[in-house]
């Protein structure tokens, strides 16, 4: 497993950004929201998609960190800089913590989900949560658990694409402490 923190420098095309966030604790979420605001990169990265090519880090691009307390994922959600949803990425994590500099990180379980804006779920780096299995980087617990956890993710949260969108936009209402947001698709 390795340790990510949620300002995502593992990304080195951004050279400047901005992270803010906080603790949320609602009837609709419990845990930790942040926002990303990347000022500059030094390339675009994009993704292919279908027949489409779909832009995730550019200038201006907002990404949303969601983090559930208690709970074994965290959620990226790539916006462009008018926070249409590009695209969601879901990183299975195994525990989540705060850095004496004050940000959030996890322990990275390998399985993601992606999710495009026309709901489809795609199950990724399913080879490197083997592998991490078979090389003794994580439990058969560990591993179970990210399974688990990717599926329940599935069949709740991404069985009705409205409502996670109506999930992300209270997130995103939260962190920028406003009511006018909308996400465009």
């Amino acid at each position: 497993m390795y340790k990510c923190r949620v300002v995502y420098d593992e990304w080195k095309s951004m050279i400047k950004k901005h992270r803010e966030g906080t603790f949320e604790n609602s009837s609709d979420f419990n845990g930790y929201v942040g926002l990303l605001s990347i000022e500059e990169v030094s390339q675009k990265q994009e993704w292919k998609y279908k027949d489409e090519t779909i832009t995730v880090c550019d200038n201006g691009y907002k990404w949303l960190t969601i983090m559930p307390k208690d709970d074994y994922y965290c959620i990226t959600v790539m916006m462009d800089s008018d926070y249409n949803i590009q695209v969601s990425y879901i990183d299975m994590i195994d525990s989540q913590g705060i850095d004496d500099d004050g940000v959030p990180f996890f322990y990275d379980c390998y399985l993601d989900l992606v999710v495009y804006p026309d709901g489809y779920v795609k199950v990724d780096d399913r080879d490197e949560l083997d592998e991490a299995l078979q090389n003794r980087d994580i439990s058969k617990e560990q591993y179970d658990r990210a399974l688990q956890t990717a599926e329940k993710l599935r069949q709740t949260f991404f069985r009705d694409y409205d409502k996670f969108i109506r999930f992300v936009d209270g997130r995103l209402k939260f962190i920028t402490n406003t009511d006018n947001t909308k996400y465009l698709r």
